[in-house]
C-alpha cells in the first residue's frame, strides 16, 4: 500500500515537483498551500478519526498559520511524524521545529532526493517493526519502562507523549544502558541516516526526552552526556 503524504508549502512550482518526484515513487501526495487550512484539515481529520497520513512534509515559513505554530498545535492531538522544509542554513528553524516536535529536517532549496531519503527513514522508524536488532520486549529502569513491540514508553505507569525519533532514541540508550552510545551510532539507529557535521538532531532528542522525564524523576539524572563521546543511559543509580 502507498504511504499516503500531506506536502504543506506554499511555494507551488515547488509543492508540484515534489509532489510529482514522490508519486514516482509510489506516494499518494496531498498538497496544501495555505498554513491555517492545512491544519483545519489536519484537525477535521483527526476530529472524524480518519487522519491516516504517515507523514507530513510541513514548510517553515507559510501564510495563514506558520509551520512551527501548526506543529506545535498537530502535537496536542497527534504524533504524526513530521519533516520540516527549513531555510539552508537557519540552524535556529531546525532546532525548534525539533524542540517542537519535528522528526526531521530538510534545508530549502531542498534535493529531491535528500527529501525522500529522509522520509523513507522516518517512515521507517515509525513502523510498528521494532528498531533495534528485531528485538520486541520491555525494558525497565528506575520504574521508567519500554515497550518496542507496541512503541509506548512509561514513567511510573503514566504514558510518555514522544515523538517517533524520541522514541527511538531512548529505546536505543536503554538497550544499551550503562553503555557508551556516540551520536554517530545513535543517529543511524534512531533516526536511520548518517550523522553530519553539526547536526545538533540528536542533541535536541535529548534534551526534549530529558524534560520529559524530569518531573517524574526530579534531579535524578539517568541521560548523561559524555563530552566528546555520545550520551550513556545510567543502569544503576546512586543511592
Amino acid at each position: 500500500m502507498a504511504n499516503k503524504i500531506l506536502l504543506v508549502d506554499d511555494d507551488i512550482e515547488l509543492c508540484e515537483l515534489l509532489a510529482k518526484y514522490l508519486s514516482n515513487e509510489g506516494m499518494n501526495v496531498n498538497t496544501i498551500h495555505d498554513g491555517k487550512e492545512a491544519i483545519d484539515h489536519i484537525q477535521d481529520l483527526h476530529s472524524k478519526n480518519i487522519l491516516n497520513y504517515d507523514a507530513i512534509i510541513l514548510d517553515f515559513m507559510l501564510p495563514g498559520m506558520q509551520g512551527l505554530d501548526i506543529l506545535q498545535r498537530l502535537r496536542t492531538f497527534s504524533s504524526k511524524p513530521v519533516l520540516m522544509l527549513t531555510a539552508r542554513g537557519d540552524d535556529i528553524d531546525r532546532i525548534v521545529g525539533l524542540e517542537s516536535g519535528a522528526d526531521d529536517y530538510v534545508g530549502k532549496p531542498c534535493n529531491p532526493r535528500e527529501l525522500l531519503a529522509r522520509l523513507r527513514a522516518i517512515l521507517r522508524r515509525t513502523s510498528n517493526n521494532p528498531i533495534v536488532n528485531g528485538k520486541t520486549g520491555i525494558i525497565d529502569y528506575h520504574g521508567l519502562s519500554i515497550d518496542s513491540g507496541n512503541r509506548k514508553a512509561k514513567l511510573k505507569d503514566k504514558e510518555l507523549e514522544l515523538t517517533s525519533a524520541e522514541f527511538n532514541t531512548l529505546y536505543a540508550l536503554m538497550e544499551r544502558a550503562g553503555k557508551i552510545v556516540t551520536k554517530e551510532d545513535l543517529t543511524e539507529i534512531a533516526l536511520n541516516r548518517e550523522h553530519t557535521r553539526y547536526d545538533r538532531s540528536i542533541d535536541v532528542h535529548i534534551s526534549s526526552i530529558r524534560k520529559k522525564i524530569s518531573s517524574e524523576l526530579g534531579q535524578k539524572e539517568i541521560i548523561k552526556t559524555v563530552r566528546g563521546s555520545g550520551y550513556i543511559f545510567i543502569n544503576q543509580l546512586d543511592k
